[in-house]
């Protein structure tokens, strides 16, 4: 940072010095001193200003979504009778012993 050397004023009148005529803002109807010694300038604290900003942003997602389908086969099993028969002949012979 580049230093500044301040020189006093002494032989200039406060207009003159401040740079500004009979309408100055300083001029208020008062009688000002016929010289003025400037000052350096006083370094006051520093100020913040704390300015918040959003920022807003759109983000795409990818969603996959899967459509599943699920057939499910059932077979009913039915049961229907169906009856047969069945025969058998047994012959016995059956000899009395006679004489003949």
């Amino acid at each position: 940072m580049e230093q500044t050397k301040f020189e006093y004023n002494t032989e200039a009148s406060y207009d003159q010095t401040m740079n500004m005529g009979t309408t100055g803002c300083c001029d208020m109807g008062m009688s000002m001193p016929s010289q003025t010694t400037m000052c350096p300038p006083i370094q006051e604290c520093p100020q913040e200003r704390v300015c918040h900003r959003y920022m807003c942003y759109e983000v795409p997602h990818i969603m996959p979504c899967n459509t599943r389908i699920i057939n499910h086969h059932i077979y009913r099993h039915t049961y229907t009778p169906c009856y047969t028969s069945c025969e058998e002949n047994v012959v016995s012979n059956v000899y009395d012993r006679k004489c003949c």
